[in-house]
């Protein structure tokens, strides 16, 4: 069920990254029943069992929409940057081309096999 609060940062995005977000969210949803929607600083973030495990922004430098993966220090996938954060990774996504959904699959789902496993605590494991 559509969230006006969470549809608003999507509607508000210029082309072509407003598509490219709005799939992304999609996807994002589409892995699991148990993922929710929210926003945090801002943000539109995804958790899995009440817990945070990824959130959707643009890069200030290029405006470039990626995926925030929370607890992705656990990740070890080629396509994620860890950059100078020592928890989370992103992966960051063309507007301008085909998502790579194959690769955004498998990131999404090797996050929530940890929350899965229990490997990440949620409510309810």
């Amino acid at each position: 069920m559509s969230n006006p609060e969470h549809d608003f940062f999507y509607l508000n995005q210029a082309e072509p990254n407003k598509s490219c977000l709005l799939a992304l969210r999609n996807i994002i949803l589409a892995q699991d029943n148990q993922v929710t929607e929210t926003r945090k600083y801002g943000m539109p973030c995804f958790c899995f069992r009440k817990k945070m495990f990824c959130y959707l922004w643009t890069d200030k430098q290029t405006g470039e929409p990626y995926l925030l993966m929370v607890e992705a220090k656990h990740l070890n996938h080629p396509e994620l940057e860890q950059g100078d954060r020592s928890r989370m990774k992103i992966l960051s996504v063309d507007p301008y081309t085909d998502l790579p959904i194959k690769t955004i699959e498998m990131v999404l789902q090797s996050a929530l096999d940890l929350y899965r496993s229990g490997m990440i605590k949620t409510k309810g494991s």
